[in-house]
């Protein structure tokens, strides 16, 4: 069962959503059915793949004792820099393996299960927080359900513990859950006519008119494919919040109208935004404090660009270790850095960055830098270069 594709995970949501919404409206608690619900979901995803299933367990198991140790040990020894290296490598070398392993063919089968670059990313922001002295006890039972929450597990939005567990905690009142299904049951709906309508639709005319050979087609390929890009998981992203809320769990936004940005900047506040959000917060700002302590220089400008080419490098490779997905990555720390180079030292901005004509012209200069992102993200500008 494919998870928000097929017909039958609709149905069987349907079913299990019933007793989700009668609890939520006598105001029991949802947590534990949801956490049952959810391991069907898992189950049922995985194809009742044993060996997944036991390397899903590993991971799970494996990386919660990576955080069980670690916390003590923090308590112990304070923020000792070499301790926290050694848990925060033991937290990202499962998916660092995935990637590496997936470019190779994965003959193993190793880590080769369902939402493992999702899951990784709440573990190592645990693991971060707890050595940023926020995070002082990780509950067994919080813990699996925000790794293995099954609106999310497949493809996010990437939600933190913290804001998950409070959701946990919580059971809304009558009247504020009748508000969240209401909300969740049109969310779902969005979604749907996103991915299944407009985004096949996109698709189609890819397929169609896009992959003949010239130019023009090449052009059509990717206005077509960044269009399908969006709506096919900005539509997934909103179903996955919609069904969220009907479990009691406020998921937070993954898109906000992207295409009417600016700039790059702000494409990447509105894109994908709890995956961005998530480099910026604990990559970007990271190598950025990191920099600045080590007096690397004093120029903030060279600082910032060489922060945005590592953390969009990185974003890149965990996508995956192909020479296209790191070029998108590398391609769009380039141009932030460079949007921020811009903005800092031109007069020429300073001075019309308010004017229709200019904040007209800057849509449109980044809707098309954004598209070729899109088109280097596919694959097809690398294949066609290869020809």
């Amino acid at each position: 069962m494919q998870l928000f594709s097929d017909t039958s995970f609709f149905i069987l949501a349907g079913i299990l959503s019933i007793p989700a919404i009668i609890m939520g409206l006598k105001e029991v608690s949802i947590r534990f059915y949801g956490f049952g619900v959810t391991l069907i979901f898992l189950w049922l995803a995985m194809g009742h793949n044993l060996r997944a299933l036991i390397w899903l367990a590993g991971f799970t198991f494996g990386e919660y004792a990576v955080i069980r140790i670690y916390l003590p040990l923090r308590e112990k020894y304070g923020r000792n820099k070499h301790i926290y290296h050694i848990f925060l490598a033991l937290s990202i070398l499962p998916v660092a393996a995935n990637k590496v392993l997936t470019a190779v063919g994965n003959p193993y089968h190793m880590f080769a299960f369902l939402g493992i670059s999702y899951m990784s990313f709440k573990v190592i922001q645990i693991v971060i927080e707890i050595y940023d002295d926020v995070i002082h006890e990780v509950r067994p039972f919080d813990y699996f359900y925000l790794l293995w929450f099954f609106p999310t597990v497949m493809s996010g939005p990437i939600d933190r513990s913290r804001r998950f567990n409070a959701d946990l905690e919580k059971v809304p009142a009558r009247s504020e859950y009748i508000e969240m299904l209401g909300s969740g049951l049109s969310r779902i709906l969005q979604g749907l006519v996103y991915k299944k309508v407009i985004g096949t639709g996109f698709y189609q005319l890819m397929q169609w008119f896009g992959l003949k050979a010239g130019f023009s087609h090449a052009l059509i390929y990717m206005y077509c494919y960044g269009f399908y890009l969006f709506f096919d998981f900005a539509g997934y992203s909103s179903m996955a919040i919609g069904l969220s809320k009907i479990f009691g769990i406020n998921t937070p936004e993954n898109f906000n109208k992207p295409f009417i940005s600016k700039d790059i900047k702000e494409f990447w506040d509105r894109w994908h935004i709890t995956l961005s959000h998530w480099f910026r917060d604990f990559i970007f700002s990271r190598v950025t404090m990191g920099l600045i302590r080590k007096r690397f220089t004093r120029n903030k400008l060279v600082i910032a660009t060489i922060a945005f080419i590592i953390n969009m490098g990185i974003m890149g490779c965990w996508h995956g270790l192909t020479i296209y997905y790191i070029l998108y990555g590398l391609y769009h720390g380039i141009l932030l850095s460079l949007t921020e180079i811009y903005q800092k030292k031109s007069k020429f901005y300073k001075k019309h960055k308010k004017d229709r004509w200019f904040c007209f012209l800057e849509w449109l200069i980044t809707f098309h830098l954004v598209m070729f992102g899109f088109f280097l993200f596919s694959g097809r500008f690398t294949q066609l270069l290869l020809r």
